[in-house]
Order: C-alpha cells, then sequence, then structure tokens
C-alpha cells in the first residue's frame, strides 16, 4: 500500500483567460507567479509538480494529498466573485495535477458561504479525482457549529468524505509582527475550528464525515483539559453534548506536523494512534523536509502505520 503525505500545497494552474474571466484581483507577475489581491503568492515550487513528484521519490512517498494553501482562501469576497473564484480555483487545482496521478486533489470550499460552499460541492461531487475536500478552519469562516453549515456536514457525512481544515488568516491585527499570524494564530485557528465541532456536537451527529486538522491539532492537545472542566462546571453557552470533548476529539484525524517528539506524543494521547498521519507543508519552510522522520522516535512499526495503514483509512481505501 502506498505511503501518504497529507499536508501537501500547490497552486492551481489558472489560464490568463480565467484570470481575466473568473478571478479579479489576481493577476500573473513576471516571474510567474500569481499575485493575488496585490500580495505575490509563492514559494516558486508552489507552481512546480514536477518538483513535488520528486521530492516524493526522494522521500520514499508514494503519494501526496494536494490542497491550495492560504493565500489562495481570499475569504473577504462577496458571494458573486468568491462563486467565480471557487470556481477557478478548483478547476485550476485539477489542472495542477492533471497527468500526476500520484497528486490526490481536495477540493476548497468557501466557508464563510454555507450556500455557496455546498453548491460547490454538488457541483464537483461526481468527479471521482477528488480524494477529498478541504476548507479554512478559523479565519474567515462561519462557525463550524452554525446551522447554516448543517446541510454541507450532511452531504460530506453520506459521502463519507475527508474534510481537511487547514488555518486561515487570524483577523486579529495583533499578530502582524514578529510573524505571529502564522507562529501564534495558525494553531489557534485550528483550536478555534476544533471548538466549534466539539461544542457544537459536529463530529458525533456526523460519524462518517473524516476531519483531518493539521499542524497536529494546533492548540488542541493542550485545550482538552480546559474544555472538560467547562463542561464539568456548567459554563454559560455551553449546550448538553453527546459526547464528553476528550471523547469527540478523538473522532479527528491530524498530520505530525508539529515539530517536536514530545508534542507528537501528546497528540497521539489525544487523539489516538490510529488517526495520526504524514504531513510535511511542502514546499513552505515552516514545514518538514522529511514527514517521515517526525514519528520515528515510536518505532518502525508505529511510523509505517501512520504512513500506510491510517492513510488508507482516512483516504476511505480500507476500514479500521
Amino acid at each position: 500500500m502506498s505511503r501518504i503525505d497529507f499536508h501537501v500545497h500547490l497552486a492551481p494552474q489558472l489560464t490568463d483567460d480565467g484570470l481575466v474571466a473568473f478571478a479579479p484581483g489576481v493577476t500573473r507577475g513576471d516571474d510567474g507567479k500569481l499575485v493575488i489581491d496585490g500580495h505575490a503568492a509563492g514559494p516558486p515550487s508552489l507552481y512546480a509538480p514536477a518538483k513535488l513528484t520528486a521530492w516524493l521519490d526522494e522521500r520514499a512517498l508514494d503519494e501526496a494529498v494536494v490542497s491550495p494553501p492560504p493565500p489562495f482562501f481570499r475569504q473577504g469576497l462577496e458571494p458573486a466573485q468568491a462563486s467565480a473564484w471557487v470556481r477557478a480555483l478548483n478547476d485550476g487545482t485539477l489542472a495542477a495535477v492533471a497527468g500526476a496521478p500520484r497528486l490526490l486533489p481536495l477540493a476548497y470550499l468557501p466557508l464563510e458561504h454555507p450556500e455557496l460552499a455546498l453548491a460547490e460541492y454538488e457541483r464537483l461531487r461526481p468527479e471521482q479525482r477528488w480524494a477529498g475536500v478541504c476548507a479554512s478552519a478559523g479565519g474567515g469562516s462561519r462557525s463550524l457549529a452554525d446551522a447554516a453549515l448543517a446541510p454541507l456536514w450532511q452531504a460530506l457525512d453520506a459521502d463519507a468524505r475527508l474534510l481537511l481544515l487547514h488555518p486561515g488568516s487570524s483577523p486579529d491585527a495583533r499578530l502582524a509582527e514578529f510573524y505571529l499570524h502564522n507562529l501564534l494564530g495558525n494553531p489557534v485557528e485550528t483550536a478555534i475550528a476544533a471548538a466549534q465541532l466539539v461544542f457544537g456536537d459536529v463530529l458525533p451527529r456526523h460519524p462518517r464525515m473524516r476531519v483531518l486538522l493539521v499542524h497536529c491539532g494546533g492548540c488542541v492537545p493542550d485545550l482538552v483539559p480546559r474544555w472538560e472542566q467547562g463542561v464539568a462546571t456548567s459554563r454559560p453557552g455551553l449546550a448538553p453534548l453527546t459526547e464528553s470533548p476528550t471523547q469527540a476529539v478523538r473522532r479527528l484525524w491530524v498530520d505530525c506536523l508539529v515539530h517536536d517528539p514530545g508534542a507528537v506524543d501528546r497528540g497521539v494521547e489525544v487523539f489516538g494512534a490510529e488517526h495520526l498521519v504524514l504531513g510535511s507543508d511542502w514546499p513552505f519552510p515552516m514545514g518538514t523536509s522529511d514527514p517521515a522522520a517526525l514519528v520515528a522516535h515510536r518505532g518502525e512499526a508505529f511510523a509505517e502505520a501512520v504512513a500506510v495503514t491510517n492513510a488508507a483509512v482516512l483516504l476511505g481505501r480500507r476500514g479500521r
């Protein structure tokens, strides 16, 4: 069976006609990189699927689950613009992996516009090439507990679909200095999304939907005991739950990209060994050049299960 990296990024392949027709605010720079709302979206390898395939060979990996990185989420767009952009983004993602069967694409869904997210999922649903869908954790997304998203969760649950949640841009302006939007904002935004799923009782109501959090769940592992205390003391705003936070988070999947063996161990303790997969964040500098090395301290059998067995279950290729 395949050894799979679940946290890999590529830019969509957009034609010049597509840029004009579907992506106002997106242009192409002289270096070929896309300029999104005034900011160049890089690094260069983001536009080179062949480099990704070569990297997989170097790391003895067979496949990669590919998603667009946060600069392409563009969560501030109005619905009409968002609809055109998301269509171009997803069609461009398919174009980027065309002819590369080892690259498994995820379709992006704009959770800030629930009806649009559902409509885009229905548009893409018949296409067998999709390995699943992805969306913004936190950032500009609607609360994942919002009733407006229930039809989307029901559709993903009916299809037993993989949903990768990647942190979007934090709305907190204080994080502009010291690169804190990434160093602090990303793990916090992931924790916000997870908390909404837990306290909104979304996970036990949709048990077939496979939710994957990147960066080993961000802040979640260290927050679950605090969430338990909130439930135990009936804090304001908390409704009765089908499952405790400790039970609910074990429905979540996480990748291993957390940069420290102890943090990997904590992730295994909280989410379960069977819910950990490889993640590199290729080709970004906050990632790792060898995701398998992040779990090697737990032994060869464990590392192989993470890379192969867990991966197959998460993709729906085999049951647990």
